[in-house]
């Protein structure tokens, strides 16, 4: 009896494995344009609602740069398992892959505690270096502070 129920189980099995597919999803649109100095366009939207778009382009040759800086932008969207349509926008460059969109979690609000001390202590800085500009031998004595914190090294004042 246990050897026909596994034969049997063996079977369907098999079944499912046969009728199960993968969908077949078709490609709506799709443009893709090449430009000589680089930059490109492409775009394309399938049948179950994806959308994307994106061009590049490079900029700043430079010796920090000889090949140049590959900027990106697009967007894209597409429909969520729950049906709610996800738009999303990036952009890819020297300063790194930014993305935004509605679904995307934010930072909280600093604390205005902490918003007032931070402001404080880059006032104290900006304070600092208008002295440093004014007065050389501040501007001295900041350098041999900042050797000795460097080094692990304590001043009074």
């Amino acid at each position: 009896m246990k050897l026909l129920h596994q034969h049997q189980h063996q079977q369907n099995v098999e079944k499912r494995i046969h009728h199960e597919t993968t969908t077949w999803i078709p490609i709506l649109k799709y443009n893709k344009e090449q430009g000589e100095d680089g930059s490109y366009k492409t775009e394309y939207q399938t049948g179950n609602n994806i959308v994307h778009e994106e061009s590049g382009y490079l900029k700043d040759f430079s010796d920090a740069h000889p090949n140049g800086v590959l900027v990106q932008q697009g967007a894209y969207s597409y429909e969520a398992p729950d049906g709610q349509v996800i738009h999303v926008q990036y952009t890819a460059d020297e300063k790194g892959f930014r993305v935004t969109g509605d679904h995307l979690p934010t930072e909280p609000p600093i604390p205005e505690g902490i918003r007032k001390g931070l402001e404080e202590i880059y006032a104290g800085i900006r304070r600092r270096e208008q002295e440093g500009k004014n007065d050389p031998k501040y501007a001295e004595t900041a350098a041999q502070r900042a050797e000795l914190d460097y080094n692990g090294q304590y001043y009074h004042q």
